[in-house]
């Protein structure tokens, strides 16, 4: 049995292929792009000979019949969701529904590759998430705020005079002495804080980095951590096999 691990986010879809007895995360074929290039996604699935599919989507309902329709007929669909426990892990969520189904499938994976310690998981995406699972298996809640390029794009889009910007290959001194790297450098900053008070106020001594804007933000970081490539889709990968 194949089973296709689908991570549709806010602006890309991204995925694995994984064969039943795989180890975590030790992925057949993977992959990712704008939403715009679904149908191309799309081939490589149909190429692949999955069986089983299992979709974590924020997109919007759009996406997920765009995602419904690019499927091969008659597989097992499963569309992840937010439930008050999932492959050992306890959803604190007031309302557990409602903690966004990506959040959920991070928490079970970071548990997955930190058993038995107090994390604190990062996905740095559109928007950046940081949350935090007790070592006895407990989500209790996290952080939400603008990702980097929400960030820079505020600054550029609300002001005057400053530039749009991005980060670049190396991170800027931390007092810039120019206004790029000042904008730069102050929006990494708000990251990397986050990330640090949430790994103070947990107690955690495992922290995990993920997304597309990880690269950028875990230098930034005065901690351990560690740097994952798409933290959901191991998450995904655990709750299949739980």
């Amino acid at each position: 049995m194949k089973l296709l691990l689908i991570d549709a986010g806010n602006t890309r879809i991204k995925w694995a292929v994984v064969g039943s007895d795989a180890a975590l995360g030790a992925w057949e074929a993977a992959d990712g792009a704008p939403h715009a290039q679904l149908d191309a996604m799309a081939a490589s699935w149909r190429a692949a000979g999955v069986t089983r599919v299992l979709v974590s989507n924020v997109a919007g309902p759009e996406v997920r019949a765009r995602i419904a329709a690019a499927l091969p007929d008659g597989i097992e669909v499963e569309w992840f969701a937010s439930t008050p426990e999932r492959a050992g892990l306890q959803n604190g969520y007031l309302n557990p529904g409602q903690l966004g189904c990506d959040r959920f499938a991070a928490a079970i994976g970071a548990r997955a590759l930190a058993p038995g310690e107090d994390v604190i998981v990062a996905t740095c995406g559109t928007a950046t998430t940081v949350d935090a699972v007790t070592k006895d298996g407990r989500f209790i809640g996290g952080m939400i705020l603008p990702g980097l390029v929400l960030m820079a794009t505020s600054l550029a889009r609300n002001t005057a005079q400053l530039p749009q910007v991005q980060p670049g290959s190396a991170p800027p001194p931390v007092f810039g002495d120019n206004t790029d790297d000042a904008i730069v450098s102050g929006i990494l900053s708000a990251q990397a804080g986050a990330i640090e008070r949430a790994c103070s106020e947990h107690g955690a001594r495992a922290c995990i980095v993920s997304g597309g804007a990880a690269p950028y933000i875990a230098p930034a970081l005065k901690l351990p951590h560690r740097v994952v490539d798409n933290i959901v889709l191991v998450g995904l990968h655990a709750a299949a096999i739980a």
